[in-house]
């Protein structure tokens, strides 16, 4: 660890009250009572969540639902007082917020005053940006919002590297936003927030690996963290595939098909501790289930604490337990592959 992510592991920690503690270890105790005895526990509240503030994207990324326009479910983006009342529900528990589901969360127009507002209430914040948007304007409102972590999704160090998964992206754009963020955490003097590349390794991108760990330093961004592609018609190949092992999520087999390399046992984690409600309330289980197929509930209806503890959350953890390779959402799933370096 170098000493950005020290401070930023350690700023993630002060966050902790002794309720968000408490909280914390009921939640993981009640996860290995459910995988010991094979039925499912659940004690305490989350402790992340991931909120969508939209599904609205400016890039066409080729696996992305939101990028390709495929979702069948409703499209638009999260109303502020709705996002404050799921906080104001949860706060006291919750220890983690993301600001990103599907969608660029950028497009909100009102994202950073959502930010401010968790920030507030003593949570860890977190989102994904393309970056297309942090004008100097908003790259100093996030940096005073106090956003604890952004990640900037940057899949290659060249124009013509970047635009053949980033389509309809423009790579000048991504690196003036992140150095307008460098810029102004040193004229504020902030130390947040802790700033990363995210890399998503195919096999267009596998060649500048090297490159972006430069850049990176270059720009004076506090790390750079490797992500492995999900795929979705992988059983044949896929040219997004990378040929290097340790950044594929794939294994090539004898007879020249795919799978995963995920042995996919049953329990998972997420299921016990980090949930996602998308723009328009409804609660899913992971973020694995981009076109919200597996609602627990709408927090527009009841609220959270009734759905997390209700009979659809039971009996989907059930199902995690008894046979996670039968459940849809689970079969391209990378929990246990992912790459950092």
């Amino acid at each position: 660890m170098n000493q950005a992510e020290w401070q930023d592991a350690l700023r993630f920690l002060r966050k902790g009250t002794p309720r968000r503690y408490l909280n914390a270890a009921r939640v993981l105790g009640s996860y290995f009572l459910s995988k010991w005895t094979h039925r499912p526990f659940q004690w305490g509240m989350p402790i992340a969540l991931s909120i969508e503030p939209t599904t609205a994207c400016n890039l066409r990324c080729p696996e992305c639902p939101s990028g390709l326009r495929a979702f069948t479910r409703a499209t638009g983006k999260i109303d502020p007082a709705f996002f404050k009342s799921i906080i104001d529900e949860l706060h006291r528990e919750l220890w983690y917020l993301i600001f990103y589901f599907q969608g660029e969360p950028y497009l909100h127009p009102r994202l950073l005053d959502m930010v401010a507002y968790a920030h507030e209430k003593g949570i860890y914040t977190a989102t994904s940006t393309n970056a297309h948007f942090l004008d100097p304007a908003r790259a100093r409102q996030t940096v005073e919002s106090g956003l604890d972590r952004l990640i900037i999704s940057i899949d290659g160090t060249t124009q013509e590297v970047y635009q053949q998964y980033r389509r309809g992206g423009h790579l000048e754009k991504v690196l003036a936003g992140a150095r307008e963020i460098v810029r102004w955490k040193r004229v504020l003097r902030s130390p947040t927030p802790y700033v990363f590349f995210q890399f998503l390794v195919v096999k267009p991108n596998q060649h500048q690996i090297p490159e972006i760990k430069r850049l990176a330093r270059e720009l004076g961004v506090d790390n750079v963290r490797f992500k492995t592609a999900q795929v979705y018609d992988y059983q044949h190949g896929n040219p997004l595939i990378p040929d290097l092992d340790h950044y594929s999520r794939y294994r090539r087999m004898p007879d020249g098909s795919y799978r995963l390399k995920n042995k996919l046992a049953n329990h998972c984690w997420k299921l016990w501790h980090a949930p996602v409600i998308t723009w328009d309330g409804w609660v899913v289980p992971c973020c694995f289930d981009k076109d919200a197929q597996h609602k627990m509930g709408s927090v527009k209806e009841k609220s959270f604490r009734e759905i997390w503890h209700n009979e659809a959350y039971a009996q989907f953890r059930r199902q995690i337990l008894k046979g996670r390779k039968h459940i849809d959402i689970c079969q391209n799933c990378s929990e246990g592959t992912r790459v950092w370096g």
